[in-house]
């Protein structure tokens, strides 16, 4: 069982329901094709290193990450984090702060509502 947040580079949506209507499309484009998407872009590759480097990728997978590494959920300009259940609430805390910081986009896909 995983916790998942969706971070991407764009505008910032002006309330949860256009957020997820945002989501809804870049997830279709870019993280569902069978060709594995395309590479992603240089602020969600700095984010994901900057995320990694505070929570790093699991060597025995589980711990922090449900998937990893981290930077293969991660498509164009999103990124789709799917955290263990037990670290969520301090991963997702510093994720959605982080992704906030360096002016990226961040949502809960299970909430419907953009983080912070």
């Amino acid at each position: 069982m995983s916790y998942d947040l969706a971070v991407w580079d764009g505008e910032r949506p002006l309330d949860n329901h256009q957020a997820g209507s945002v989501y809804d499309e870049l997830y279709e484009r870019y993280l569902e094709p069978e060709d594995g998407g395309m590479p992603p872009a240089p602020r969600i590759v700095a984010y994901v290193e900057a995320l990694v480097e505070q929570y790093p990728d699991d060597v025995d997978r589980g711990a922090v990450w449900a998937s990893s590494p981290v930077i293969d959920e991660a498509s164009g300009p999103i990124v789709y984090l799917l955290m263990s259940y037990g670290k969520a609430e301090e991963v997702s805390q510093y994720a959605a702060s982080l992704a906030r910081d360096l002016g990226l986009v961040c949502f809960d896909p299970q909430g419907e509502c953009l983080r912070p």
